[in-house]
């Protein structure tokens, strides 16, 4: 697994991950407290769910959206979608310091002007994974996806453009940001396994806040 500290006093450093592809270390941190209070109210208004894959599949990560759009799945496929289809009203609308973060983010990363329409907020539990795959339910592959990390650590799986390449491993812990695009657009990647722990702030789980721009 790749070391993201340097030298005796543990520092904290950003680490490129393939070309177009950043782990930006700790960068969500300091707005710890306004993200974890922003999930908590759109959570209240759209609630974890575990969708099906069209193959029938339970997936064990809990998942929810804000935004224009949220990502949903059924027996019918994968798709963005304006509705909450359990609640039948609109995705709660995304707050302003995600999308401040999700922009300043990019920009380090060096994809400059990144406007998210879509916030996919995923909740894992000791034992849920997401399994090697490609964002590619968006429409415009011109624009970067950035990855937001809190609570427990996970092991980030990043790979190339084909699922049979060879993937690197990246433990990321909370308040780290990966944001990949360019060559790195459609990149394999997953999570492993999450491990059991305590998170100070929000217990034995992870959430990511994953920011697309679907048109």
């Amino acid at each position: 697994m790749r070391d993201l500290f340097d030298g005796d006093v543990m520092e904290p450093r950003d680490v490129q991950l393939a070309p177009g592809a950043m782990l930006l270390a700790g960068f969500a941190r300091p707005l710890e407290a306004s993200l974890i209070e922003a999930v908590n109210a759109i959570v209240e208004r759209a609630p974890f769910r575990h969708l099906v894959t069209p193959g029938g599949h339970r997936m064990s990560v809990a998942m929810t959206n804000c935004g224009r759009v949220g990502w949903v799945s059924d027996h019918t496929g994968y798709r963005y979608d304006a509705i909450d289809p359990e609640s039948s009203h609109p995705w709660p609308q995304m707050p302003a310091v995600f999308a401040d973060l999700a922009a300043r983010a990019a920009a380090k990363a060096g994809f400059v002007d990144f406007r998210p329409d879509a916030c996919l907020i995923n909740r894992y539990k000791p034992g849920a994974k997401l399994s090697l795959h490609q964002d590619k339910d968006e429409l415009d592959f011109n624009a970067p996806i950035v990855s937001v990390s809190l609570g427990l650590p996970a092991t980030f799986l990043f790979g190339g453009l084909n699922r049979s390449d060879k993937t690197a491993r990246y433990r990321l812990t909370h308040g780290d940001v990966v944001a990949w695009g360019g060559p790195s657009r459609l990149a394999y990647h997953g999570v492993m396994p999450l491990p059991d722990g305590e998170h100070p702030l929000l217990g034995a789980q992870r959430i990511n806040l994953t920011f697309r721009k679907t048109r």
